[in-house]
């Protein structure tokens, strides 16, 4: 079966919740889209404003401080926001890659570290993180064990690789600069090649059901797994997978009676938030972001602006200022396309109002270094 590249879009659109909001609880959407990108606290608000209907943050708030969901580093290497009964298999997935990246990275070793010092230090600071813990007093604590100071980059790979939570610090998002942390309630096995590809093919099963249908490429992107351990885990779940190919005829995979949508199913205009998953989690990101626009949307450092999505794909950029949004289009929009994003902006200012009107503020200067703006509207709260 050959499935257009249009035919793709609404799939992802589908399974992430971005056709229609769902009645869902926020941990089961958040399971239904397997995880939220969260670098940026704020953003798994408006990620799931924009998916869940009648979304209430609190109800987001308190799945976070239940550790209902849990915030930590995992794929790409980046912080994520995940159903705490996923967590363990998503680590464990997870393994070499962290191990690697972090452990190995040469700014660690270079400070002294290798990883057989980490593994040494790991079991008593997961005791001494059984309860939160600020980074400080975490800090403090591998200096103790090591005897003097360890520089600033040996405790964030540490952190960053060590199966911690982030505990949440309170309003307005859960999660603050101050950052604390407290140990994973159900420790994943590290370092157990057999755990790790278990692991690892959980983890692309749930990519596929969130994300499918995807190809290798893809599936190595959304998590930055070796292709190589990516085609292995693959080759282990082929036989209960769906084989399709893109239009390019790029082989792709999909699990069994998972939606596919017609390709002129309409998708509603959305505002998006900063990093997005659906903004990162291809290798062929031209799926909801035109080729044209992608290095004004994803910027040199990494930073992901907040995105309009028109049409499903994405059609300009937008920011929040006095009293609403500054809506940038990178091509002209129909009225009903901005007579929708109106309505959205006005859903938007009431999550954003209680909380944190200019929740994307410290990222303006992206503006003032200049966008490809054909038309730009203010959208009132």
């Amino acid at each position: 079966m050959v499935l257009t590249a249009r035919a793709l879009n609404r799939s992802t659109l589908q399974r992430q919740l971005l056709l229609e909001r769902a009645p869902l609880g926020v941990a089961d959407a958040v399971r239904r889209v397997v995880g939220l990108q969260a670098q940026h606290p704020g953003s798994p608000y408006v990620a799931l404003w924009n998916r869940v209907a009648g979304f209430d943050p609190e109800h987001l708030d308190g799945a976070v401080s239940g550790y209902e969901l849990v915030r930590s580093t995992l794929m790409r290497l980046t912080l994520h926001l995940v159903h705490a009964e996923d967590y363990r298999a998503f680590r464990e997935g997870m393994e070499p890659t962290l191990r690697g990246s972090r452990l190995h990275d040469p700014r660690f070793t270079a400070a002294g570290f290798t990883a057989a010092d980490a593994d040494a230090l790991l079991p008593g600071l997961l005791a001494y993180a059984g309860s939160p813990r600020t980074g400080a007093e975490l800090r403090e604590h591998i200096e103790k064990g090591r005897g003097g100071p360890v520089e600033a980059v040996v405790w964030r790979m540490v952190r960053q690789y060590a199966p911690l939570w982030h505990a949440p610090t309170g309003l307005p998002w859960s999660f603050g600069t101050a950052q604390s942390f407290v140990t994973a309630g159900e420790r994943p096995v590290l370092g157990d090649p057999e755990a790790s590809a278990a692991g690892l093919a959980a983890l692309l099963r749930r990519c596929l059901e969130g994300f499918g249908p995807a190809s290798v490429p893809d599936m190595a992107q959304f998590t930055t797994a070796p292709r190589r351990l990516v085609r292995e885990a693959v080759k282990t779940l082929e036989d209960g997978l769906d084989r399709l190919e893109g239009d390019d005829g790029t082989v792709l995979y999909d699990v069994p009676g998972a939606p596919r949508p017609e390709e002129d199913v309409p998708a509603p205009p959305r505002l998006m938030a900063m990093w997005d998953s659906v903004l990162l989690a291809y290798a062929d990101r031209s799926r909801i972001i035109p080729p044209a626009y992608r290095k004004h949307v994803i910027r040199v450092n990494g930073d992901t602006l907040p995105t309009l999505l028109v049409d499903g794909y994405v059609a300009g950029v937008w920011r929040p200022v006095d009293g609403g949004i500054e809506a940038s289009a990178f091509h002209p929009l129909p009225s009903a396309a901005w007579e929708a994003l109106e309505a959205e902006a006005a859903s938007l200012g009431r999550l954003l109002a209680a909380r944190d009107p200019h929740v994307y503020r410290r990222y303006d200067h992206w503006w003032v270094k200049g966008l490809p703006t054909v038309e730009s509207r203010f959208l009132a709260y």
